[in-house]
């Protein structure tokens, strides 16, 4: 009986660019052996991202105003990797098979309230082995402030609150899944236990096997053919196949079958450990890999971090100076401005005591009208203004 799997992963702000990577198919190799890039055009998303993984996280955070105080060692997305065997999905076809993750999708939206504009991105890979969905999301709930007003808040570690909230996952997946026409059983729960390659190894007896297996003979023994006994009364041949002769055909088959069996599972206990072996060496390999990488970001990261302050000093310090320079002209003109205006005063009471010009105030009017010119330099520049767009 095939099951319904969905299984959950929580990842910092760090983790996003490697996962955005790998759901979206923006890496040129992998190293998992099992995608088969000639089929990765198969691939489709029930929701694309905009943007990648981190600044969709951003533009969502903004947009709906999520709460919720973020650090750096927080889970700000999490992941729904969902299936079913290989087998399951040959048997329903390429219809139901998208259906089938369509359904997934609806009850992601729905479970716990949280709501499509949360999911950054849901991803069908039909590139590997078995079909399935990679779907990022936002674990936000539903909640309210101090002052009683409904918010909504990023929250990983109260979304995923309750002991047994993996379990009623679960359950909910199942259900939902079921009453949408989709015969499985519910997928196992349960912890797994992860033993090293050496602790298998010691476990199973694995060297041990390896001489059994070799030891093993898959051919039936050599025995004398009875019919070839001439010496034998012929009266009692018939006696001598039912005793002796048929009892030990039907013995050697039976140990022969119960051979082939034992070579088989013994077989397939090496290839597992052996394979294993193989992983274990890959996995620390790219393990001292990331670490030389990570270390070497880090060394970059600090380089550029000194680099990119001193640049910012030299800039700050550069305009410090210019704005030094224009607030001094600012001030030298401005006292070159009030000491005109004050020029003009003195010299219009001038003229019109000289030539005996009864009032100052119709002395400027007139010399304004007749000249089309404002004594004041801030009107003067609105009328110019003004007669520039009427040009215009």
């Amino acid at each position: 009986m095939s099951y319904a799997i969905i299984r959950n992963a929580k990842y910092k702000r760090e983790n996003l660019k490697g996962i955005f990577r790998h759901n979206e198919r923006r890496n040129k190799n992998y190293s998992n052996k099992n995608i088969d890039k000639e089929k990765s055009y198969l691939n489709y998303s029930i929701k694309s991202p905009l943007y990648n993984y981190e600044k969709e996280f951003d533009r969502i955070r903004k947009e709906y105003n999520l709460k919720g105080q973020i650090k750096t060692v927080s889970n700000i997305a999490c992941e729904y990797i969902i299936t079913s065997d290989k087998e399951f999905f040959e048997n329903i076809g390429e219809q139901e098979t998208k259906r089938y993750f369509e359904t997934a999708y609806k009850f992601v939206c729905e479970y716990k309230n949280l709501g499509e504009q949360y999911i950054l991105s849901a991803k069908v890979h039909m590139d590997e082995e078995s079909p399935h969905m990679h779907l990022v999301f936002i674990p936000v709930i539903h909640t309210k402030d101090k002052n009683g007003n409904a918010i909504d808040k990023i929250a990983c570690s109260e979304f995923w609150k309750a002991k047994d909230s993996y379990r009623q996952l679960q359950n909910a997946f199942h259900s939902y899944i079921t009453a949408n026409g989709f015969d499985l059983e519910r997928g196992n729960s349960g912890e797994r236990v992860h033993l090293s390659v050496e602790d298998y190894k010691k476990i199973t007896n694995f060297e041990n096997t390896k001489t059994v297996l070799k030891d093993i003979k898959l051919q039936l023994p050599e025995t004398p053919d009875v019919k070839s006994f001439g010496k034998l009364v012929r009266n009692r041949d018939e006696k001598i196949q039912e005793l002796v002769v048929e009892p030990r055909d039907k013995m050697i088959k039976e140990q022969q079958e119960q051979i082939s069996l034992l070579y088989l599972t013994l077989q397939s206990q090496i290839n597992t450990v052996e394979r294993a072996s193989k992983y274990e060496k890959e996995r620390k390999s790219i393990m001292c890999e990331n670490r030389e990488l990570k270390e070497k970001c880090e060394n970059i990261e600090k380089d550029y971090s000194v680099k990119i302050k001193e640049e910012i000093k030299k800039v700050k310090n550069k305009y410090e100076d210019e704005i030094y320079q224009l607030e001094k002209e600012n001030n030298f003109l401005r006292k070159v401005l009030n000491t005109f205006r004050k020029t003009v005063d003195k010299f219009i009471h001038w003229v019109c005591n000289k030539f005996s010009v009864s009032s100052e105030e119709d002395f400027i009017r007139n010399f304004e009208f007749e000249n089309d010119t404002f004594l004041n330099p801030e009107r003067q520049i609105e009328y110019e203004e003004e007669l520039e767009y009427e040009e215009l």
